[in-house]
């Protein structure tokens, strides 16, 4: 991985995720509404539905652009080990493995959680 200004705090990366969750949540309601989904969450298909969109949603945006909408926001980015976006596949290995938490709060001495490690992929600042 190039080196990269500073690495970006715990505190950002946790900021970056509620707002990407919010969006999904809210995009759910708006795409699913009509079915009864709300937020928060009334029930575990509630839930799997927003778990949807959030995948979708923050895969699509990291695969293809390297950021999603929290990342942006907070001045963050994803990058492989040339610098660029990670691609759409390694985006919804990503996203999956960040949905079951585990990975996520397992991190190595550079800030990288099992979800990255797995992914190939280092949160950076933009």
């Amino acid at each position: 991985m190039p080196e990269i200004h500073d690495e970006p705090s715990l505190g950002r990366r946790l900021v970056a995720l509620l707002i990407d969750w919010v969006i999904a949540s809210l995009s759910a309601v708006a795409i699913f509404g009509a079915i009864g989904v709300r937020f928060p969450p009334e029930g575990i298909r509630d839930q799997l539905i927003i778990n949807g969109v959030f995948l979708v949603e923050v895969a699509i945006l990291l695969g293809l652009v390297g950021f999603s909408i929290g990342k942006r926001i907070m001045g963050l980015r994803l990058i492989n080990p040339d610098g660029r976006p990670i691609g759409i596949p390694r985006a919804v290995l990503r996203t999956l493995l960040l949905s079951l938490v585990l990975p996520a709060i397992i991190m190595t001495d550079d800030k990288r959680g099992l979800h990255d490690l797995a992914a190939g992929s280092k949160v950076v600042r933009a």
